[in-house]
């Protein structure tokens, strides 16, 4: 078996049993005839393997697989993580599989094709990852690109978020205690301390983002139901890739697909329902749909004045 093979093994293994239970012959057969084992040559899977396998991924997805059901020697996903955490998951799956792909083909170029766009601030990733583990004061220069000012900060670290391909540090700014976000790619001269900033801060994260579409102002107002239809063009991809965990599917006719949503109503959401065009309608709530309506007038206005 080889080494490099072991992530694939693990996101095979969990699709095959999140579809339903299996015996180790069913698994077996599963990955024998997935093409990811027949491009890698492996004809072989056994016992000893997935009894490992089973031990790995416990401790690397929190997945509890088990086949000790009475008169059962079927092994089924037991417990599931919360949805996070999941979605976390989720990607480090799609992660691993795209990168066992490239690692096992080296003509991967000549077939697949990533965005040319190249991600800035990720260099500072990890050093921040370290500096919230551990409690970290953090210095760094940020850039504002609407006022084209550089300024210079001290932060308490505590998270980190990702937005559209962008990661965001947030942090309290120990100028005025105030929570924030600051993008990475407008970090400069970033420097962890060693010293430790001693506060207790209470935010729980997962809960504070759950009604976020991209970055929202820390200090926002609270969520709100959106209401939206859609085309029927449009609406079968959003249909396909939700933008937000809370959409719900309300009505359906031959032409449109409605859609309901409880966030915050935040620069990026209206920001993404713009670039659908005329393909996408807000309905509700009210001052949503004043937003947007200035916004287009303005953007017209423009065009007239040219």
């Amino acid at each position: 078996m080889k080494k490099d093979f072991y992530l694939t093994r693990y996101a095979l293994i969990i699709k095959r049993l999140e579809s339903s239970p299996a015996t180790y012959s069913q698994l077996e057969d599963y990955l024998l005839n997935s093409f990811e084992f027949q491009d890698a040559g492996i004809k072989s899977y056994s016992i000893r393997t997935l009894q490992r396998d089973i031990r790995e991924i416990s401790d690397l997805f929190n997945l509890s697989i088990h086949n000790k059901k009475k008169g059962d020697n079927r092994y089924y996903i037991e417990s599931r993580p919360i949805m996070e955490v999941d979605e976390y998951n989720q990607k480090l799956l799609e992660s691993f599989q795209v990168s066992n792909a490239l690692n096992l083909h080296p003509d991967f170029s000549d077939f697949i094709f990533f965005e040319s766009r190249k991600p800035t601030g990720i260099e500072h990733f990890y050093d921040l990852f370290f500096a919230i583990r551990n409690k970290r004061v953090v210095s760094f220069e940020h850039y504002n690109y609407k006022n084209k000012i550089m300024t210079s900060r001290k932060v308490h670290p505590l998270a980190l978020k990702e937005s559209k391909d962008r990661w965001y540090l947030i942090a309290i700014d120990t100028k005025d205690k105030i929570l924030k976000s600051f993008g990475l790619d407008r970090v400069n001269y970033l420097d962890v301390s060693d010293s430790k900033f001693r506060e207790k801060y209470n935010y729980n994260f997962r809960e504070h983002f759950k009604n976020a579409f991209g970055v929202m102002n820390l200090a926002e107002q609270k969520p709100q139901n959106i209401v939206m239809k859609c085309s029927r063009h449009q609406g079968e991809y959003i249909r396909s890739f939700p933008l937000h965990q809370s959409q719900k599917e309300t009505k359906e006719t031959p032409e449109e697909i409605y859609f309901e949503f409880f966030l915050h109503p935040t620069y990026d959401f209206m920001q993404e329902i713009l670039s659908y065009g005329k393909e996408v309608t807000v309905l509700e709530p009210k001052c949503l749909v004043d937003d947007i309506r200035t916004h287009l007038q303005e953007s017209l206005n423009r065009y007239l004045e040219s």
